[in-house]
């Protein structure tokens, strides 16, 4: 009896939890499909080929991110698993589907770090990569922000700095958030409102 117990209270908790992921995988989004012209450009300049596990999981973002639904779907890896290129091959698709993608960090020193890990790949691909942090200021900041609204940066990396109201995407497709723990659901929710069905 003991047992039955435990099983009904877990399946009374995980119930309602799994009609909210369906509800929430049925929200119209955009499709996003990929090329694969940058990515290839990318997987040719790495002196390693991905893993099956990374191989897989881009696969299916990629499928995700080309369906009608919404995306939200959590990347989970221990470190040194390879999630950055996994995210960075995300974020590549949508600027292959023709718009905008953005990583936020919780802080400045984590973004910076993928800033540093992103940058030589995102020359690969032949696409302009930028970091916006709260030390951004003036002529600097309107400069950055300016050529994200005109579509001139592919992809942004940063801080809570990305979720501000005079930050403005030409077309934002796709939005990660690392460490999304550290972030508040209303953070990582005005994030997701820089545009219309993001991923």
């Amino acid at each position: 009896p003991r047992l039955g117990l435990a099983y009904d209270e877990l399946f009374a908790h995980q119930l309602p939890l799994a009609l909210a992921r369906s509800a929430v995988r049925k929200q119209a989004g955009r499709e996003s499909q990929q090329t694969k012209q940058l990515q290839n450009k990318v997987l040719a300049a790495l002196p390693y080929a991905p893993t099956g596990a990374q191989a897989r999981a881009i696969a299916q973002i990629a499928d995700d991110m080309g369906s009608p639904h919404r995306m939200n779907r959590l990347l989970q890896g221990d470190v040194g698993a390879g999630k950055t290129l996994v995210a960075f091959m995300a974020l590549l698709i949508a600027v292959e589907a023709g718009g905008q993608s953005v990583m936020m960090a919780p802080t400045e020193i984590l973004a910076r770090q993928h800033l540093e890990s992103l940058q030589p790949l995102a020359a690969d691909a032949g696409g302009r990569l930028e970091l916006l942090t709260g030390r951004d200021k003036g002529k600097n900041r309107r400069t950055k922000l300016d050529a994200l609204q005109k579509g001139k940066i592919n992809i942004l990396v940063g801080t809570h700095a990305v979720f501000q109201d005079d930050v403005v995407f030409d077309d934002l497709r796709l939005a990660i958030v690392d460490e999304q723990h550290r972030f508040g659901v209303n953070q990582r929710m005005a994030l997701g409102q820089k545009a219309k069905a993001a991923d």
